[in-house]
């Protein structure tokens, strides 16, 4: 089983803001320092350390795919990791990434480029689910409780409680067979379609999408605070790898 890896990252960090680039030096969370290295690159790292990934696509901006080659490059092999130019939108960068990819995938995973924290094992599940069914997310049960609201006038009114058993928050990676991902793309095209993410896409061509229990760990890092919980994090699994 071949698995090609889409890690979009061509974000302008919007929702870091401007106090976290006066202490980071960017705003932009792919590149932000964790513990020495970029975001970006222990996100790469996770999927790098698995036997099944034949070949990593990370989707940048234009003017940043000298340097972060060379940055990519330093670390790992251009044949197995490699950047190509992203798009102004999560679904453009994964597209492009997507017609960059070589032929012999059997599945395509993408991931965000700022989840640092995914578990190998949790990796290889998807991977595992996809090749069977053919398409496959991580996600984490609803702790909360879920209402359904409407807005109007200023004011937000409930209208109903969402059964939380019925609920998941998606996260990544979400993996597919080559094929349904590459009609699920054309099929957007067609319909001027916009997804929030692969899977919602892929539901589309009314197929099955299975789910993989993840962790709360896996996280977004996309708000200032996150960075402190990321440290928090690496500094755990640092620990563990010693006693190991």
């Amino acid at each position: 089983m071949r698995v090609a890896v889409i890690l979009p990252a061509a974000g302008l960090g919007t929702r870091m803001g401007r106090v976290s680039a006066e202490k980071t030096g960017t705003s932009r969370k792919q590149f932000m320092l964790l513990e020495g290295s970029p975001i970006l690159v222990h996100t790469v790292r996770k999927f790098a350390a698995s036997d099944r990934v034949t070949e990593i696509v990370v989707a940048v901006r234009a003017e940043d795919l000298d340097w972060v080659g060379e940055m990519l490059a330093a670390e790992f092999s251009p044949a197995r990791v490699r950047v190509v130019e992203g798009g102004n939108s999560r679904q453009q960068s994964v597209e492009n990434g997507l017609r960059a990819l070589q032929l012999d995938a059997d599945l395509v995973a993408v991931h965000d480029a700022v989840r640092p924290f995914i578990e190998l094992e949790t990796i290889h599940k998807a991977f595992d689910e996809a090749a069977e069914t053919g398409a496959a997310i991580v996600g984490v049960p609803v702790v909360d409780t879920v209402k359904q609201v409407s807005r109007g006038t200023g004011k937000v009114k409930i209208r109903a409680t969402i059964p939380r058993e019925k609920l998941v928050l998606a996260q990544t990676p979400q993996v597919f067979r080559r094929e349904l991902l590459d009609r699920a793309f054309q099929l957007a095209r067609e319909d001027g379609f916009i997804g929030t993410d692969e899977a919602s896409m892929v539901e589309r061509l009314d197929v099955e999408v299975g789910v993989v229990m993840g962790s709360d760990r896996n996280i977004k890092i996309t708000k200032p605070g996150d960075m402190d919980l990321a440290h928090l994090f690496f500094h755990e699994d640092t620990a563990k790898e010693t006693q190991a």
